[in-house]
């Protein structure tokens, strides 16, 4: 019973994990779009390829570390506010037992069970952790897995630097005469494929997926490139 009860639970957890996938997809996506429209706006300015290098890889490094920082704090967030939510129904149900299983009969009752079953799984699950039975119905938190901010510091980190080298190492690793050419087209198939792998996990249509990050990695290229034209005619 208490498997058919913590179903959704469970269906929760993976829409959880799939949500971390999304997020290292997205962080990959920009890493690949902000570190090619620095390089190609250096390229645009017609710099050395020593400043080129220093410029992209300070590009994937400062991009790495506030998409590090800016995922902690948003995490750390998050699981202050779980904590907080769990040490108020943990206070609840110190004061009022009594209502407190009440209100987790009516939440079995409201996963499907019927009504002369729920008060009996209720009993059940609450001698074996009211805890964890509430949080999970009540609040939709599994308090043996709460968000771990390190976690998505670091996962957010390492997948920008990961979708930073594509377009850091095509223009390097190409002829200064079609590095920037040779940039694009790398660009756009990364991109093609974090908007598809995206678009799968979310069960969205994968044509206007991919179609919307390459039109905004090429719009941002094009901006950049055009103001390093701008600023390499001027020195």
């Amino acid at each position: 019973m208490d498997e058919a009860v913590f179903e959704e639970s469970q269906s929760e957890q993976i829409s959880r994990r799939l949500n971390w996938l999304r997020a290292g997809v997205m962080g990959a996506n920009d890493g690949i779009v902000s570190t090619a429209a620095m390089v190609v706006g250096v390229a645009g300015a017609a710099v050395s390829n020593s400043a080129l290098l220093a410029s992209g890889i300070a590009a994937v490094v400062a991009g790495a570390l506030s998409m590090a920082v800016g995922e902690y704090v948003s995490v750390s967030s998050q699981r202050d506010s779980q904590k907080a939510e769990l040490a108020l129904e943990r206070s609840q149900l110190k004061a009022d037992p009594a209502g407190e299983l009440d209100q987790l009969t009516e939440l079995i009752r409201a996963t499907g069970i019927d009504a002369d079953l729920a008060r009996p799984v209720a009993v059940q699950l609450t001698e074996k952790d009211a805890l964890t039975a509430h949080a999970r119905l009540e609040l939709g938190i599994d308090p043996d897995e709460l968000v771990n901010p390190w976690h998505a510091g670091l996962s957010s980190m390492l997948t920008f630097i990961v979708g930073g080298l594509v377009p850091l190492l095509a223009i390097l690793l190409s002829p200064r005469s079609i590095a920037v050419g040779v940039t694009v087209v790398a660009v756009v198939l990364a991109l093609a494929a974090t908007g598809s792998i995206s678009a799968h996990l979310g069960g969205a249509n994968k044509f206007r997926a991919v179609a919307r990050v390459i039109v905004g990695g090429l719009g941002a290229m094009a901006v950049t490139y055009g103001i390093g034209l701008l600023v390499g005619t001027q020195i």
